[in-house]
């Protein structure tokens, strides 16, 4: 399993090394827009790579920031003129399950803005916070504000742990990983096969309806 794992992260992890801050920021849009990739891994990688010297620290944390906000504020569009029909509909072809929709939803529900804020420093909580946000269509401006807020916090955290074990990411840091990138690995391979699953159930239930109306 470990070998699986490192054959299909490496390579990825490869391609953002060469994209430099690019990569950090892709990786982040893309988290940030409703796609679980972990920030857990990308950022503290990040952060080696300015203790190498291929890119500054600034840098990185600029990088993991817009790309941030980018991927929150596409999130939030979608929310805001999708509606949450068009969530619940569509959200499971792009990684949202209705159980972490409903979670985000609760939790910006009880804390309102506070929970674009605080929201940004809890797992799941943190990547889909933006939908409920855009479907309640609150202030775009003080949306911005408070995701920045609480995103720096979180970005700078992983980017400077990675900064500071920079050559020993992979003794100090790496190993902290695994068990992580065991569950993230599994999950996407689920997640794969229950897609598959259920668009066979789909279209047999389709076809057995059309079937039924001739």
């Amino acid at each position: 399993m470990t070998t699986v794992i490192h054959n299909i992260l490496m390579p990825l992890i490869d391609i953002i090394e060469g994209m430099g801050v690019w990569g950090i920021g892709l990786w982040m849009l893309f988290e940030s827009s409703c796609i679980p990739l972990p920030s857990e891994i990308i950022l503290p990688f990040g952060g080696m790579m300015a203790s190498q010297g291929s890119i500054t620290l600034l840098e990185a944390n600029i990088a993991a920031a817009v790309g941030s906000l980018i991927g929150s504020m596409i999130a939030y569009l979608v929310g805001s003129y999708g509606g949450r029909p068009f969530i619940l509909k569509y959200g499971k072809y792009f990684f949202v399950s209705e159980k972490n929709f409903y979670k985000a939803e609760e939790v910006f529900r009880k804390r309102g803005m506070l929970a674009v804020c605080l929201g940004r420093l809890l797992p799941v909580i943190r990547t889909f916070i933006s939908l409920p946000a855009g479907i309640a269509k609150i202030n775009k401006l003080k949306f911005f504000i408070f995701s920045t807020i609480g995103m720096l916090p979180w970005n700078f955290t992983l980017i400077y742990l990675g900064y500071v074990f920079g050559k020993d990411y992979e003794t100090k840091i790496r190993p902290y990983f695994k068990g992580f990138e065991n569950i993230v690995i599994a999950l996407i391979l689920i997640c794969i096969v229950l897609f598959i699953i259920h668009k066979i159930i789909s279209s047999r239930r389709e076809s057995n309806n059309s079937m039924g109306d001739k």
